[in-house]
């Protein structure tokens, strides 16, 4: 059966400053080109998680909102993670899609995301092109030094071939959504790493999608110690704690290239 609805969900801590022109681009885009480019009914919800400024206020004044486009979820913080896990179990379309607040990759890459869907129940953005460029080379130094080395960590006991985890730009068939994020438990920026695990577990298929994207600054994320030991040991217990999920009986668990 064909899918009719997508929703895009956008989780959002003290994102006031980004989150409006971030949404002016979205349905802008959605209200232009994205109409033929992109023919489903397409929601946006937007989580906020806990956040201490106005970002709440500026979703609820929005035409979206009476429109039934846009819809706001507040939730008490609980880190990115876990804003997203409310929000793909709260989403009602036949597609789901998680995107950063600041549209760093821009609307226009829901399209190849959203037709590898029509054949996969995973679809997940990579900012390394099919040439071997990264599009993360325009991150600062210290970022791509941490990102390779949770890359080689994360490559060799959990995720495989999925060589881009932390884009945050991934798409499920809805039923896919709603057996994988009822199963996540990892709140801190590792939960793209625990999903992907989770969907290899069970059995789904996947594609890694190349796609545009934007570096844009004002990163909530502080290196150091503590962090490096949280992201060290959520990645170590990530197959610990799935050690007793079965395969979905729907699920081939190929890996669609």
């Amino acid at each position: 059966m064909p899918h009719e609805s997508l929703t895009v969900v956008l989780p959002a801590y003290n994102e006031e400053a980004r989150l409006g022109p971030a949404l002016d681009e979205l349905f802008g885009w959605l209200h232009g080109p994205g109409r033929e480019a992109l023919p489903l009914a397409t929601t946006v919800l937007v989580v906020d998680d806990g956040s201490a400024d106005g970002t709440a206020a500026l979703v609820r004044a929005r035409p979206e909102m009476a429109s039934g486009e846009l819809a706001l979820l507040p939730v008490p913080h609980g880190g990115k993670g876990a804003a997203v896990r409310a929000g793909m179990l709260h989403a009602e379309g036949d597609l789901l899609v998680f995107a950063d607040a600041d549209m760093a990759t821009p609307p226009d890459q829901l399209v190849p995301l959203v037709a590898a869907l029509e054949t996969v129940d995973a679809a997940y953005g990579s900012r390394i092109q099919p040439d071997g460029s990264d599009m993360r080379a325009s991150q600062p130094p210290w970022r791509r030094a941490l990102g390779r080395a949770f890359h080689l960590l994360a490559s060799v006991w959990v995720v495989g071939p999925v060589q881009d985890t932390q884009c945050g730009f991934k798409g499920f068939r809805r039923e896919v959504a709603t057996d994988v994020f009822a199963r996540q438990r990892i709140t801190s920026i590792v939960f793209d790493v625990e999903v992907i695990y989770l969907v290899r577990r069970r059995g789904y298929t996947f594609r890694v999608v190349p796609i545009r994207w934007t570096d844009v600054r004002g990163s909530r994320m502080h290196p150091g110690f503590r962090l490096a030991l949280r992201v060290a040991w959520d990645l170590f217990r990530t197959p610990l704690i799935h050690r007793d999920v079965q395969r979905a009986r729907t699920g081939t668990g190929s890996h669609a290239a």
